[in-house]
Formats: structure tokens, C-alpha cells, sequence
């Protein structure tokens, strides 16, 4: 089974800045993109932040109010901090949180979920930007035509797992949600071969009206019942 790897769905031209960019500069570039952040890059395509619409507003958030709180927090002073920043390099989140080309959709899911950020620059073997995916466009998986999602499932679940029983089971996807029906040999094959459809990229939902000819899980969750 091929699953899809944020190279699939990420934006290629990417639109970065230097590290020595003037913060108006950075401006005119995410109204003038319409982007909600820009990487910022070194002379060899490396990646050393990421610069954000948060990032910008510090400069407005914190207008006039030069001082540190009593007891303000780390996070805080950092914050305040960019709202006198001139340059890329000053505005910047960093480290960056980056994901490496080939990375499955599922762990940039998660890995976006971990750190809590909206987007990842996609980074080669050697650390360059190549790259940069949303969250948006991990969800472009779920655009799949329900027919691919059905010929993936025929070829690398049914095919791969049951061979010539195959044709006893029925396939239908509407709208990414799969519905499987016909008879299996035991039940063990039809919960892998549920567990392995919810995998096939595209699909949201698996419906399992399976039929079995034997039962060999042990229905009230002990485990399963090898049978020689």
C-alpha cells in the first residue's frame, strides 16, 4: 500500500526571505502572497525560522509598551522582544519546527498537532527548503475520487490479503466512506482487512458488514483463538 507522503500534497514554489529582510519587507510580502507566514532561509537554503502573521503583530500589540511586566514570563519577554525587531532574523521562531521530504501525511499530521503549528517547511536530506505543506493541504488526501480510493483497496487490501477470495467481497465508496460486504474465512481476516482499508489514503469512514465462516476472535475481548 502507498502511503501519501507530505511531497504529495506540499506547495513547491516556495516564497522565502533572507535573515537580514526589513520587517516592511516581510509585510509587503505576506499581504502582497496572501500567506500567513514565510520561512527564512540562509545562503545555502537552510532553514532557520519561520516568520508568521503572530510574529509581525507583536510590533502593534506592544506599541508604547517598552517595559517588562513584573514577574512577566519567558514567552512573554520573547514576544515583546519582536516588537522591536528590524530584521527577519529578529522576528523569527527559532528553531523551526520542520518535516523531512518522503514524511507520511499521518506523522506531519502529528507532528503538527505536537508542537501546535499550522504549517511545516519540508526540508531535504541536507536540511534545504523544498517545500512547505498547511494543514489544508494534508486534508487534500480526503479529495481523493472515491474510484482511486475503491481500486486501492481492491489491489493492495482485498487482492494482497484474501487472493482468490477477493471477488467474494464488495467494495462501495461514496465519499470516502468505504462499505464492505460478502464473506470472509475467518474473522481475524476481516478485522485486518477493515484495519487496512481505514489505512488506504482518501478514505474517512469504513462501514464492515462482513460476513465470516469462523468465528476465531474471542468476542469477549480475552484475545483471539488460534485454531490449527
Amino acid at each position: 500500500m502507498t502511503a501519501w507522503k507530505v511531497d504529495d500534497v506540499m506547495t513547491r514554489a516556495v516564497v522565502s526571505v533572507p535573515p537580514t529582510a526589513s520587517y516592511r519587507e516581510v509585510v509587503d510580502l505576506l499581504i502582497g502572497h496572501r500567506f500567513s507566514a514565510v520561512p527564512v532561509v540562509d545562503e545555502c537554503q537552510h532553514v532557520t525560522g519561520l516568520i508568521s502573521e503572530a510574529d509581525l503583530l507583536r510590533k502593534i500589540e506592544y506599541a508604547g509598551d517598552e517595559k517588562p511586566r513584573l514577574f512577566e514570563g519567558r514567552r512573554r519577554r520573547g514576544e515583546r522582544a519582536k516588537a522591536f525587531a528590524g530584521t527577519a532574523a529578529d522576528l523569527m521562531s527559532s528553531p523551526p519546527v520542520v518535516v523531512l521530504s518522503g514524511t507520511p501525511i499521518a506523522s506531519a499530521a502529528r507532528l503538527m498537532d505536537a508542537e501546535n503549528v499550522k504549517r511545516l517547511p519540508v526540508v531535504d536530506a541536507l536540511g534545504r527548503l523544498v517545500g512547505i505543506t498547511s494543514r489544508g493541504d494534508l486534508l487534500k488526501v480526503h479529495r481523493r475520487p472515491d474510484d482511486e480510493i475503491r481500486g486501492d483497496i481492491n489491489q493492495d487490501v482485498l487482492d494482497a490479503l484474501l487472493h482468490e477470495g477477493a471477488d467474494r467481497v464488495g467494495v462501495a465508496v461514496a465519499a470516502g466512506v468505504v462499505r464492505l460486504t460478502g464473506e470472509v474465512d475467518r474473522r481475524s481476516t476481516a478485522n485486518l482487512a477493515v484495519r487496512l482499508t481505514r489505512q488506504v489514503p482518501g478514505v474517512v469512514e469504513v462501514i464492515d458488514k462482513l460476513q465470516v465462516a469462523f468465528e476465531d476472535t474471542d468476542t469477549t475481548g480475552a484475545g483471539v483463538f488460534y485454531v490449527a
